[in-house]
């Protein structure tokens, strides 16, 4: 199996069943796992902050930094590889309250709150979450067999 390692604000698509998909380091990042299980291919999102807005011109340069512009993204760069909506299963991790910023920043909550606005003006639903609380996360989507493997900084490791 080869990993094809997914950056920070990156997205990776494959439709090889021997890839794995991962992505280190989500804390009030997002991790989003899209997977059609007919056709093997997948893809994995890891986006830092919730609107483009912020930086329009960064957003252009770098669409899966942002919630709004990456996340339709990687949906519409499966579709292109042959998935099909209807088939989807979309497995999301991270959002967490890394540097105790539940009080003024809430980063990590911002981000699941537009990845659920995405989703629900989308219709689309979630399968498998591993969100919030307070602890960095790896997620890793196998192509293979679709599976959707979380280890935490906490020193769990889980299929969603």
């Amino acid at each position: 199996m080869a990993n094809i390692i997914v950056s920070i604000a990156d997205l990776k698509l494959s439709n090889n069943p021997s890839d794995v998909l991962v992505t280190f380091a989500l804390g009030s990042c997002i991790g989003i796992a899209i997977y059609d299980p007919t056709k093997k291919i997948g893809g994995l999102l890891h986006y830092m902050l919730p609107d483009s807005t912020l930086d329009s011109q960064k957003a252009q340069g770098q669409p899966a930094m942002f919630a709004d512009t990456g996340i339709p993204l990687l949906f519409k760069s499966c579709y292109r590889l042959g998935a099909e909506k209807k088939r989807l299963i979309v497995k999301v991790a991270g959002g967490a309250s890394i540097l105790n910023d539940t009080k003024f920043f809430r980063i990590g909550q911002k981000n699941i709150t537009a990845m659920r606005k995405i989703f629900w003006k989308n219709n689309v639903m979630i399968e498998a979450e591993d969100t919030g609380l307070n602890h960095n996360r790896t997620m890793s989507l196998e192509l293979a067999t679709g599976k959707v493997m979380i280890k935490s900084s906490a020193g769990t490791l889980k299929e969603i």
